[in-house]
């Protein structure tokens, strides 16, 4: 089950919206659907659908890479950052292993980050403060400076 923390970190970066959810297949479209729902409020300029399946990219890899000997979940947030928006996914693995893959045409999976590099005005990886990994992508331009 997801649910929204209405805690806002700070004037720089105020947190629009947050997301705990599960590290199971079906917490994908539920990032998805929620990102959607609760973005909109906030009408940025940015493609929302862009945002959406990016979300659902790096939710798919925090499920497929997360590891924890202790029940663990997957974090995301999204700020807004003066007239950006960031999206960050947290999960228990390690920073180490985020890479962009230059998949062969018939591979069947491997294309995540390569989509969120050429969608996203730029993208990190990096220790959550969580623990584990932090990805996140941001949308330069989402709202009128």
């Amino acid at each position: 089950m997801a649910y929204t923390i209405d805690r806002h970190p700070g004037p720089d970066a105020p947190r629009l919206g947050a997301m705990v959810l599960h590290p199971i297949a079906e917490s994908v479209p539920r990032a998805r659907r929620w990102f959607q729902k609760f973005i909109a409020p906030y009408n940025p300029a940015c493609s929302v659908d862009d945002c959406a399946l990016m979300i659902s990219e790096l939710v798919t890899n925090a499920i497929v890479y997360g590891r924890s000997d202790d029940p663990w979940v997957v974090r995301v947030e999204w700020f807004r950052e003066g007239a950006s928006l960031r999206v960050e996914v947290h999960n228990p693995g390690f920073p180490a292993s985020v890479r962009v893959r230059r998949p062969d045409a018939n591979d069947a999976h491997g294309r995540g980050l390569l989509l969120v590099d050429s969608i996203a005005d730029s993208w990190h990886s990096g220790p959550s403060p969580f623990g584990g990994t932090v990805v996140s992508f941001v949308m330069a331009d989402a709202w009128p400076s």
